[in-house]
């Protein structure tokens, strides 16, 4: 399927969905998508994921989402300059759990329940399942950059789980000189280039803790989003939010 033809019936799909009256306060849901410039297959989901962060479509939802790059398909003729091992191995551990096989593109919601990443329609029921299970508030209390890292400090209580601190950039661009995708020119949003447990937390105390994590070299001055999300040992997210990095 073309993206252009994708991304229009995309326009039609999703405000219907947001007609509804915007609630007080949203439900935080994280969609992560395990994609590949090298996959003819992706860019579609590339596309969904910009929208459901863009428009917002599920009235009780906040889409918390993130854009994470796998290296397998590096080896099929086109390395994917925002890929990392490390999210390769985070999609097999949700395949284990959640009983599925790794693919891509792959869309992962709450750590719950998965997804082909351009199945809208299925994407957007499970994120509003998702915004009907309350959450663990999850305070990122500081975001600034100093130098060439991000210094984050963050606060969570009440519940046993690992806390996790993504940096993305809000917007990443790549023109594909072979493999699948030979010719385009990708547009990706949230894009993961580094992602640190920040810790274990305990229903006995408050976590509060400051961390540091190195910016990619490439790293723009202002667009990196900090996402801090709370998981559960079977990886279901039970609490995530996001901010932005201050300069």
């Amino acid at each position: 399927m073309k993206v252009e033809l994708f991304g229009a019936a995309l326009a039609i799909l999703i405000p219907n969905v947001a007609l509804a009256a915007e609630p007080t306060q949203r439900v935080p849901v994280l969609a992560e998508l395990f994609t590949s410039e090298g996959c003819s297959s992706c860019p579609p989901a590339d596309l969904l994921l910009m929208e459901l962060d863009r428009k917002q479509p599920v009235r009780k939802a906040q889409i918390i989402v993130l854009s994470e790059h796998v290296d397998y398909w590096n080896r099929l003729g086109w390395s994917d300059p925002f890929s990392s091992a490390q999210f390769s191995a985070r999609q097999t551990a949700y395949s284990q759990a959640l009983k599925s096989e790794v693919y891509t593109p792959q869309l992962v919601i709450d750590g719950s329940e998965q997804f082909v990443g351009s199945d809208a329609g299925e994407i957007l029921a499970a994120i509003t399942r998702a915004a009907s299970r309350p959450k663990i508030p999850v305070k990122i209390v500081a975001a600034q950059r100093d130098g060439s890292e991000a210094m984050v400090s963050l606060s969570v209580e009440g519940v046993t789980g690992d806390l996790w601190v993504a940096l993305a950039d809000e917007h990443d661009e790549s023109s594909v000189k072979r493999g699948e995708n030979s010719g385009r020119k990708l547009a990706h949003v949230a894009v993961v280039r580094n992602l640190v447990k920040a810790g274990s937390v305990s229903p006995s105390k408050v976590f509060d803790k400051s961390v540091r994590l190195p910016l990619a070299p490439d790293a723009k001055p202002a667009g990196t989003r900090i996402v801090a999300f709370l998981a559960a040992p079977n990886g279901r997210i039970l609490g995530v939010s996001m901010s932005r990095l201050q300069p």
